[in-house]
């Protein structure tokens, strides 16, 4: 017993000095590595790094000229002409043309419907026999007058001026000719009512609805249906205020010469399908804002709408369509892509190898393009890749046109930047 327990203190050194001397191996063997690596590490030259730093990026020439902004926005299409059909005489519906039904075509003057003429007939009949009763009273009476012209002439003398219009019947022929008068006007009148029977239409149109049928009782003010123009359409754009000294608006110069509005395009890739366009003009500014969005609107007008004559893709009225408005040319600047442009309306430049951020007068920009009027000199070369570091000065070359072909070993492009 008295063995054993001195043993153990002994084996708890020896462990304990074990670990000590297996901790400094390991501290030296690591200094030993720091000091090799220090020792062996190469050493940077300047002149490579340098040369390595430059970034490589893309450019394009700053040309200068004059160009024609484009103002993209939206507008709604509406009826240049648009009518609710009504009758002007009562009676019932006996036909209906087969073109007066919704999505058809009538020309101008072409029946629409007709309504049951017997009564306006009857009328017709009935004025045509008081003119005639008018007619023979009118001969009577004129042959009165003749007997009494006869009869005066025998009494020459014995009746004065105050009773020879008596006489002569003269009261009796105005109040004849005045029977006449109105009997003519009520002849008039019936045969009138007897052409309104015929609804026809007032101007080439498209039918949008119908609201009878034969058999229906109609009146004065009834509504038969709508219809609208076939020569034109017109285009509701609404156009931001700062953009509308840009649009050419219809004028007439000192010369008498009549200037013509903007031209549009337009396009619906919806409904026509992409790459499929139509021309439109500028005719009109709406002299109010529109009071939602508090746009300008102008009124844009578009002929042959449905196409039947060039063949066009038809506009539908109601919808929502994409107006490229050409405004009017500005002179002298540099037209960039809008992303060329970055923040606070600058421009990246290369210049001697160098980046130089440029401040710039930005004149206009549309959906693409920003049209600079200062800041920028033609031929310059404007930096068209993101660079990660942003200052003046920095290092760029261009790229070549071996690195811009992805074909070209990647090995090959990092010899010919060394």
């Amino acid at each position: 017993m008295n063995d054993a327990s001195k043993q153990r203190p002994q084996w708890r050194w020896l462990r304990i000095l074990g670990t000590i001397i297996t901790c400094l191996a390991i501290l030296g063997a690591s200094a030993a590595a720091v000091f090799v690596i220090n020792r062996t590490e190469p050493t940077a030259q300047q002149i490579n790094a340098t040369r390595k730093s430059a970034a490589l990026v893309e450019t394009i020439p700053a040309e200068r000229g004059n160009y024609s902004p484009q103002v993209v926005v939206l507008g709604t299409v509406e009826p240049a002409q648009d009518i609710t059909v009504s009758p002007r005489v009562s009676g019932q519906v006996i036909e209906l043309s087969p073109e007066f039904i919704p999505g058809g075509m009538v020309r101008q003057g072409e029946r629409l419907l007709r309504i049951d003429p017997a009564d306006f007939e009857n009328a017709i009949s009935i004025s045509n026999s008081e003119l005639l009763q008018k007619d023979a009273l009118w001969e009577i009476e004129q042959a009165r007058q003749r007997l009494a012209v006869k009869e005066l002439e025998m009494l020459e003398g014995t009746i004065d001026d105050t009773n020879r219009g008596l006489v002569l019947r003269e009261p009796q022929i105005a109040s004849i000719k005045a029977e006449m008068a109105a009997a003519k006007a009520a002849m008039e009148r019936a045969q009138l009512d007897l052409d309104r029977t015929e609804v026809t239409a007032p101007f080439d149109a498209h039918v949008l609805s119908r609201s009878v049928n034969i058999g229906s009782q109609v009146g004065p003010g009834d509504e038969l249906g709508r219809l609208i123009g076939l020569d034109e359409y017109w285009i509701m754009a609404a156009v931001p205020v700062r953009t509308l000294r840009w649009v050419q608006f219809p004028e007439t110069a000192e010369d008498d010469v009549s200037i013509e509005g903007s031209k549009v395009i337009l396009r619906h890739p919806d409904a026509w399908g992409p790459g499929v366009e139509r021309e439109g003009r500028v005719a009109r500014l709406i002299g109010t804002l529109d009071q939602q969005t508090r746009l300008a609107r102008v009124l844009i007008t578009v002929p042959d709408p449905l196409g039947r004559e060039s063949k066009a893709p038809p506009l539908i009225l109601d919808t929502l369509i994409e107006t490229q408005i050409e405004g009017r040319e500005i002179q002298d600047v540099v037209r960039l892509p809008r992303d060329y442009v970055r923040n606070q309306d600058t421009v990246w430049v290369m210049k001697d190898e160098q980046l130089e951020i440029r401040e710039t007068q930005v004149v206009f920009r549309d959906a693409e393009y920003a049209y600079i009027r200062d800041g920028i000199e033609a031929g310059e070369d404007i930096v068209i890749t993101t660079l990660a570091t942003v200052a003046n000065g920095v290092g760029l070359r261009k790229i070549t046109t071996e690195e811009a072909d992805p074909n070209v070993d990647s090995d090959e492009t990092e010899r010919a930047t060394e």
